[in-house]
């Protein structure tokens, strides 16, 4: 049987593209590789100066990330999840580089279209307190950041025009959305199903032509709120404990279970779901 050990406090982190996870890499040091049993492979490291653990996923484009969160949370158990992206503005005072803390999140294509028009049944999921007063807190320190506090509309199409109908759509009905982008819907309603669990969606402005320098300064900026937010915000109490204990524990050469690798190596986890730090032999 393989050793078992107390869970260590850990933030699940979830990107869609390159950019996203790249910048949030930048900020965490010791990341391991993790291999679920079904492919879905995370980066593991630890945020310095804290007691938190990042695992950083990074899912691709559309609604799909309701699934890939709810496999992601059954599988590592965090305490919090954040979805750093790139979002596009919907207001006039929105500019590129801007972050915006999603205080809720807005899933836009709810509703009933009837024969006077659109009926909007609108579901939404609102940001963790804990974690919107964090962020609050993080950015008044941040004298480079403009942040805006405000809901974000989320929907698996992309607007390039301001004129245009899913934009007016949103405007219509979602008017206190301020950015809108596909994939946050999916990971914040995936953690309202897991329970208690501090959810908090951190968007970063580009610019409508998406350019690569344009999408990588919003995904730095996001990261860097989210990341301070993190330092503002605690562990429970007991795990931050059970951190310590898991990085001062020694490696047992008599775990039948590879343990977390660096590149070139792989952890198999064919015989069921894994649901903290594996520690063990490496072949």
């Amino acid at each position: 049987m393989p050793e078992t050990h107390p869970p260590v406090p850990a933030v699940l982190v979830l990107t869609t593209l390159a950019p996203e996870a790249a910048a949030v890499r930048a900020h965490i040091e010791d990341q391991e590789e993790l291999v679920h049993r079904d492919g879905t492979r995370v980066e593991r490291g630890r945020l310095p100066g804290t007691a938190w653990y990042l695992v950083l996923a990074e899912l691709g484009e559309g609604t799909r990330t309701a699934a890939l969160t709810t496999q992601l949370i059954e599988w590592l158990r965090p305490e919090a999840v954040l979805f750093v992206g790139v979002a596009a503005g919907l207001k006039d005072d929105i500019t590129p580089g801007d972050v915006v803390v999603g205080t809720r999140v807005y899933g836009i294509h709810g509703g009933k279209w009837a024969s006077d028009g659109f009926l909007a049944r609108p579901e939404s999921w609102p940001g963790s307190n804990a974690l919107v007063q964090a962020a609050r807190s993080a950015v008044r320190d941040m004298p480079g950041v403009r942040a805006h506090f405000k809901p974000v509309a989320s929907g698996d199409v992309v607007p390039a025009d301001v004129e245009s109908e899913i934009v007016k759509h949103v405007r219509a009905h979602y008017n206190d959305a301020v950015a809108i982008e596909m994939e946050g819907s999916g990971a914040a309603h995936a953690a309202h199903l897991s329970g208690q669990l501090d959810t908090l969606v951190i968007q970063g402005i580009g610019d409508r032509a998406n350019s690569d320098g344009s999408r990588n300064r919003a995904a730095a900026q996001a990261a860097a709120v989210a990341v301070e937010a993190l330092r503002k915000h605690r562990p429970r109490a007991g795990s931050a404990e059970s951190a310590l204990s898991y990085r001062s524990r020694p490696r047992s050469p008599k775990s039948s279970e590879e343990g977390p690798h660096s590149p070139g190596n792989h952890i198999g986890l064919r015989h069921g779901t894994f649901h903290g730090p594996v520690i063990g032999k490496q072949r």
